[in-house]
């Protein structure tokens, strides 16, 4: 069974940063893009951040400029780095890998002072 697992969530104050990282099995990592999405309580899930396996990134503007995704093909990592958080960015974090559609377990980001 291919697993996504999270990790790095937290409570951190408004302007604080947090680093969430994702890992799976390499032979599922390697050449496939990966994808980040967070799910507010009564909203939907939206995605928040996608990289391709040659790098290639993309965030949503609602975090354009404060998160950035990165990965490490050699760990089979992919990590999403927040900065300045916003209460707003509270939300369950989940790792997704698109191709295989499988999703990690969801780690929860609360931002409050």
């Amino acid at each position: 069974q291919w697993q996504l697992v999270e990790s790095g969530g937290g409570l951190v104050q408004p302007g604080g940063s947090l680093r969430l990282s994702c890992t799976t099995a390499s032979h599922i990592f390697t050449g496939y893009m990966m994808k980040w999405y967070r799910q507010a309580p009564g909203k939907e899930r939206e995605l928040v951040a996608a990289i391709t396996t040659g790098g290639y990134s993309d965030v949503a503007d609602s975090v354009k400029g404060r998160f950035t995704i990165s990965r490490d093909n050699a760990k089979s990592m992919v990590y999403l780095q927040m900065n300045d958080l916003r209460p707003e960015d509270t939300a369950v974090y989940y790792c997704n890998h698109p191709s295989l559609n499988i999703w990690g377990q969801g780690t929860q980001v609360t931002v409050s002072s």
